[in-house]
């Protein structure tokens, strides 16, 4: 059985219609901000590994909000790791842990400095979830199932995807955890640029720039996924068992 925090999310929503051994408490039953929930909700489920989806991710809402984006991203993953002992953690990061100047990242590239306070807050939550004694951290970035603004930014390039391509994939490594011997994947798709990404479900979508967003904004995240891509069809078999 696998705990899922942040079920109500966008990427938890879709786990749990992936994953029918997966069970989502509520935040009320699991409040990251408050340990005690965490070894409460441990001790009634006695999952076989958590996946931690939870996390505050308003880019530019981040910077005003930073006390509440500390809490919830590196405050919530810590209380949660020091509840888990020798439960396996799969810890759900960003490409943002990267600058964003050159792109084609890989997962042993080093990471920073942070461009804003949000990325800041997951480079840290990062390391930390690292500190597990069974971790995966998988960096990824999706977009919800529709594109919900009017413009989209030219100049920002991405792997990131909608979270109906983005949530299948994911789930297809938490299915079978015990056979990734890595402690770090990056899942997502090809170089695209977040305009390129949008007007492959709005026909309405105007193109816009990083200029405009208020908060400092990466040129190019773009995330290398040949391990993932190596990796996927030996997953990928086992699931046609």
């Amino acid at each position: 059985m696998i705990l899922l925090t942040g079920g109500s999310g966008r990427l938890g929503r879709e786990l749990k219609a992936l994953l029918p051994d997966v069970i989502a408490p509520s935040s009320a039953e699991l409040d990251l901000t408050r340990p005690e929930t965490i070894a409460a909700a441990l001790a009634t489920h006695t999952p076989d590994a958590v996946v931690h989806t939870a996390a505050y991710t308003d880019v530019k809402g981040a910077e005003t909000n930073k006390a509440h984006c500390w809490a919830v991203n590196v405050g919530g993953t810590r209380n949660l790791v020091c509840a888990l002992g020798s439960t396996p953690l799969v810890h759900i990061s960003t490409d943002y842990v990267f600058y964003g100047d050159r792109g084609n990242y890989a997962e042993d590239d080093p990471v920073g400095p942070p461009r804003n306070y949000y990325a800041l807050s997951k480079l840290v939550a990062e390391e930390v979830a690292r500190t597990a004694e069974r971790h995966l951290v998988i960096r990824t970035s999706f977009r919800p199932r529709e594109w919900p603004y009017p413009s989209a930014f030219r100049d920002v390039h991405t792997s990131q995807d909608y979270v109906d391509v983005i949530a299948p994939e994911i789930a297809l490594a938490i299915r079978h955890l015990d056979a990734i011997s890595y402690r770090t994947l990056h899942v997502a798709t090809e170089r695209k640029s977040v305009l390129e990404l949008a007007k492959r479900r709005s026909s309405t979508v105007q193109p816009g720039s990083k200029a405009d967003a208020g908060v400092d904004l990466p040129d190019d995240i773009s995330l290398n996924t040949q391990r993932w891509r190596t990796l996927r069809p030996q997953l990928a078999a086992k699931d046609a068992l």
